[in-house]
């Protein structure tokens, strides 16, 4: 740590945030490196370092030879205002070397809201924002995670995207990388071109993009022959060969979860239609039962952690559920560690499963049946009923429990007042499944959270076309359920409107957002995720003084024909299946999960083993 670090830390709020050395952390020679990566999470420490995903894309550079890999976390306010006030540039934790001093700088883009962020890390690193400004003498920036796959609003940022998982993908770029540094054939442009013929990479600068009159993309064409029409997204085919952080960093200070992260499977075998990630990870891909206990048991005597939470989308419809819970639970109660297993689908949730959790300790469930009527349930393919959602709260009432947590949508499509009274009255009869329970806690009083988000059209769903609610509508709503929620007992929480929208605008958004981060980033725009932080109104301005109107990607209906920003991205699942999937939602028809009967989405065409959606 250099002297000016040392005095900057005194002034600043969390200091463990940026001084590295963690127990656990293994600091790598530089000797006989020869591809040095700088790895951004774009946001604060604290959500970083909960982040598997990083940690697993960290670990699986660093096996490599002559590659070193190095964390790089988003300075709070205050640790910001005194590296710009003592020109102190953005540095790594395990070195404390300038970001820019690497060879390539990557950013796992988790969240749309996190683009002014990312901006205002290339900013203090002493980096040029757009990629046709930075010599040869720039780090590659490199982009992945969910946001990449589109990665349009932010395209002229960066050089390249990760489209997929990088496990395999990103040891293969840094091998090109170093063999055109070794040879002498490297130049940033050759890279770049050699790079787009991996599979998984996608270079943006290597594609023009026209547009018609109107706004909608004309055409998007690679500019040399040898370039992919579209690029196709990686996937690990085995995942109990993949690799885990066995060995995990445990951090100073308190994080977001605080925790071990156990990841049980990728993929999901339900068809929700509002649900991006539960298309762009198909085809399904489990662990077994042994590897995953195996893996837990070493990250548990490597860290001490009292806490294991089972990671998936829906761990429920994990094949092997009791294996893997009986294999942890035969060393995790002696231990009193706690079995946390959260994503748990209502039709799916057993008393077996619910006397397993309750030798542990564990809070309040949650569930979430996402809208209030069963025809909007159908219309989103949520394949769960009322009378799903009551056996399960039924059960965790029996056994004690008097929380439950209920996640919902508002502003679906097709969604009317009468949907949303549907979820004041479902929140209510939960509450009622309480005090009809003859075996009940009657000792604490119970409680429902409702909790309420906003719907957003996601690239690569079958709601993807679809126009976001107005604003005020969406406002309204929010109101109407507030008024109908009459009953103390319940609790009603809401995600606000307006980040929504945004969110929405760069979920959907082309490479004319650009001018507006650049315009967001001049006007100091940064931490959105953050409630103190986000400033709608001042968003605004930005679009206003680029004379981009925002309406036109979150609240216009896109046309079925029409060419979409990410339509350069191939994520597995066709689009023919997602305009089936559309066309089926309007007609209130719901979909098997691919357990039950094949759909034909086209993911395993990808392979993988152990898949049980085949």
């Amino acid at each position: 740590m250099n002297d000016k670090l040392k005095h900057i830390l005194r002034y600043v709020e969390k200091p463990g945030r940026y001084t590295g050395g963690e127990f656990g952390q293994e600091t790598k020679s530089s000797e006989g490196i020869n591809c040095r990566v700088a790895f951004c999470f774009p946001d604060t420490y604290e959500i970083g370092m909960s982040n598997l995903g990083m940690r697993i894309l960290c670990g699986v550079l660093n096996r490599e030879d002559d590659v070193l890999c190095e964390r790089v976390y988003a300075p709070w306010t205050d640790m910001e205002e005194q590296m710009r006030l003592h020109s102190l540039p953005l540095f790594t934790q395990e070195s404390g070397d300038d970001v820019a001093s690497f060879d390539i700088v990557a950013f796992t883009l988790q969240y749309e809201l996190c683009y002014s962020n990312v901006l205002n890390m290339l900013e203090l690193a002493g980096i040029p924002l757009l990629s046709e400004e930075r010599d040869e003498n720039a780090p590659i920036i490199l982009g992945g995670g969910p946001c990449a796959y589109n990665p349009e609003p932010v395209a002229d940022f960066f050089d390249i995207f990760s489209i997929g998982e990088g496990e395999e993908a990103l040891p293969e770029l840094t091998r090109l990388y170093v063999k055109m540094k070794k040879d002498g054939s490297y130049s940033k442009s050759a890279f770049l071109r050699e790079a787009s013929h991996i599979e998984g990479f996608y270079v943006p600068s290597l594609y023009t993009v026209e547009y018609n009159a109107d706004g909608t993309i004309a055409s998007c064409t690679p500019k040399y022959p040898d370039v992919p029409t579209r690029v196709t997204k990686r996937i690990i085919k085995d995942m109990d060969t993949a690799h885990y952080p066995e060995k995990p960093l445990v951090p100073y200070l308190e994080t977001v979860h605080d925790r071990i992260v156990l990841e049980v499977y990728r993929g999901c075998i339900r068809g929700c239609r509002f649900c991006q990630a539960g298309m762009v990870y198909r085809p399904v891909r489990e662990k077994t039962p042994e590897v995953l206990c195996r893996q837990a048991k070493c990250a548990y005597e490597s860290t001490g952690y009292d806490e294991i939470s089972l990671s998936s989308l829906s761990i429920s419809d994990y094949s092997e559920l009791d294996s893997l819970t009986d294999g942890l639970l035969s060393w995790t109660e002696d231990e009193k560690v706690k079995l946390s297993l959260p994503s748990l689908r209502v039709d799916s949730f057993t008393r077996e499963l619910m006397d397993k959790i309750s030798s542990v300790k564990t809070g309040g469930l949650t569930f979430a049946p996402e809208a209030g009527t069963q025809r909007l349930r159908d219309v989103i393919n949520k394949n769960v009923t009322e009378e799903d959602l009551f056996r399960a709260v039924g059960l965790a009432y029996s056994v004690g429990k008097t929380q439950v947590k209920l996640y919902f949508m508002n502003g679906l499509p097709t969604e009317t007042d009468e949907d949303i009274e549907g979820i004041a009255k479902l929140a209510k009869d939960v509450l009622s499944v309480y005090y009809n329970t003859k075996e009940r806690n009657r000792m604490r009083a119970p409680q429902v959270t409702v909790s309420v988000s906003c719907f957003i059209p996601k690239p690569f769903t079958p709601f993807q076309w679809e126009a976001q609610t107005e604003l005020e509508e969406l406002e309204r709503r929010q109101l109407h359920l507030k008024e109908n929620i009459t009953d103390r007992k319940i609790k009603y929480s809401w995600h606000d409107a307006d980040v929504s929208r945004l969110e929405a605008v760069f979920a959907r958004g082309n490479r004319r957002l650009v001018p507006v981060l650049l315009e967001a980033r001049k006007r100091g725009i940064r931490f959105d995720a953050w409630d103190e932080h986000f400033d709608y109104e001042k968003w605004m301005d930005a679009f206003s003084a680029t004379g981009v109107d925002p309406a036109f990607y979150a609240n216009r209906e896109m046309g079925e024909d029409e060419i979409l920003p990410w339509d350069v991205i191939d994520c597995g699942v066709t689009k023919e299946f997602l305009l089936r999937e559309r066309h089926r939602a309007m007609k209130g028809e719901a979909t098997p999960s691919c357990r039950e009967k094949c759909s034909g989405c086209g993911a395993n065409r990808l392979g993988g083993e152990r898949t049980p959606c085949k």
